[in-house]
């Protein structure tokens, strides 16, 4: 069901691409200061929006993977509790 739902996806995004590239065909020239590109006009936004989502997952990337070092290194510093006095396991479990 799941992969199904994600096939489904996969293909109503391609088709929603290829329409928009379709009807965004008219040629834009992109300045980016040290060269120029000639591009249609919905390869230049796909492009922008592919760069940003890219962009966005990369930061949240990073800030959780520092926020699970800071848990970690937290975890680490708190003292463990201690074992049980007595010593033998098989008296703490029930003698089974």
């Amino acid at each position: 069901m799941r992969s199904g739902l994600t096939v489904l996806l996969i293909v109503l995004f391609a088709a929603f691409g290829a329409v928009f590239g379709a009807l965004n065909g008219d040629p834009v020239t992109v300045d980016l200061y040290f060269t120029q590109a000639t591009l249609p006009k919905g390869a230049a936004l796909l492009t922008a929006l592919v760069l940003g989502w890219l962009s966005g997952g990369c930061l949240v990337w990073f800030a959780r993977g520092r926020r699970d070092r800071r848990r970690a290194r937290a975890a680490a510093a708190r003292p463990q509790p201690a074992a049980p006095a007595g010593g033998d396991d098989a008296a703490v479990s029930g003698g089974a």
